[in-house]
């Protein structure tokens, strides 16, 4: 099942926590990998599932749903697949943690407000609830206070800063510990607050547990 998912880190078997990290628009698995060095996961399994063509879905996270589908169904049946590996291996759902860029973000975002429950965390750097209009009532689940990080740039060429904010509020509305931060006119990247911020509030849940 394994074959689209790259690892790196601690083995899956002789790990207990997990990060699963997903890759923007034209990147790839190994790309997201990198970032693993300025985190905190020195004790993790890392799983970073690869996307068809380096697309997640085809057009902008603001287009109609139905205008992703059904690649956008197909990635998020990835994600639930990706969970599902690093469970059968021995990992409890509350030690896996969660991380997206960009696209990667947007669809990491979706996921989870689509399946909550008490997860180790989740970190989005730079995305939010996908779709034209946000449809609430694909949301389900509690999030149980798990600690969420959120940061972006306003502006953002790609991810309006409007739809952070919403997808803050209901991230919070289903139960998370949300931690938003916007940065002026950053561009679209990802600085070394928002790892800072990530390490601290979400990483740090599991880095207590490593002594």
């Amino acid at each position: 099942m394994n074959n689209n998912i790259i690892t790196a880190g601690m083995p899956l078997a002789n790990a207990t926590k997990a990060l699963i990290m997903l890759h923007g628009r034209g990147a790839n698995a190994q790309d997201i990998l990198g970032l693993a060095e300025h985190l905190n996961v020195k004790n993790f399994a890392l799983l970073a599932p690869q996307a068809p063509g380096n697309t997640w879905y085809p057009h902008s996270f603001l287009a109609p749903v139905e205008n992703n589908e059904p690649y956008l169904s197909h990635s998020l049946k990835t994600v639930a697949d990706t969970v599902n590996y690093a469970m059968k291996n021995g990992i409890a759902k509350e030690n896996i943690y969660l991380l997206g860029f960009s696209q990667g973000a947007c669809l990491i975002s979706e996921y989870m407000a689509r399946n909550a429950d008490r997860y180790g965390g989740l970190v989005v750097f730079t995305g939010g609830l996908i779709g034209e209009q946000i449809n609430r009532n694909n949301y389900k689940g509690n999030f149980s206070g798990t600690p969420v990080f959120i940061g972006t740039s306003d502006p953002d060429f790609h991810v309006p800063v409007e739809r952070v904010y919403a997808t803050t509020n209901i991230l919070k509305e289903m139960g998370a510990v949300v931690t938003e931060k916007v940065y002026a006119n950053m561009g679209h990247t990802i600085n070394q607050d928002e790892l800072a911020h990530a390490n601290s509030l979400v990483l740090a849940t599991a880095a207590g547990k490593e002594a």
